[in-house]
């Protein structure tokens, strides 16, 4: 079964840098791209960052400057270099994939990794 697995989340404070990592792994046809969200407390989920397959990135406006997203499609693993932290950045941090799976026919599905809580506070 295909799963997303994430890692770096912790504690910094203010300016403070951190290192996300997320690896798709299983039985795995095709991956179109694999994104990062976050979701603090009685906020809405949102995108800050997204890389395709063939390397483009978008940013939520919020984290452009200081968020830089990477990956090796060989190996479906993607990182999120997070710097300069801000208490606004506090939130749980959501991988999210679009991927077939072998044997999935055409349509790519939604897959998201369990979280990891990101904390910045002085």
């Amino acid at each position: 079964q295909v799963q997303l697995v994430e890692s770096g989340g912790g504690s910094v404070q203010p300016g403070g840098s951190l290192r996300l990592s997320c690896a798709a792994s299983g039985s795995i046809w095709s991956v179109s791209d694999i994104d990062w969200y976050r979701q603090a407390p009685g906020k809405q989920r949102e995108m800050v960052a997204s890389i395709d397959r063939g390397g483009s990135t978008r940013y939520e406006d919020s984290v452009k400057g200081r968020f830089t997203i990477s990956g090796d499609t060989a190996k479906n693993t993607v990182w999120l270099q997070m710097n300069s932290l801000k208490p606004e950045d506090t939130a749980v941090y959501f991988c999210h994939a679009l991927i077939i799976p072998l044997g999935g026919g055409r349509s790519f599905r939604d897959y998201w990794g369990q979280g990891t809580q990101v904390t910045v506070s002085s």
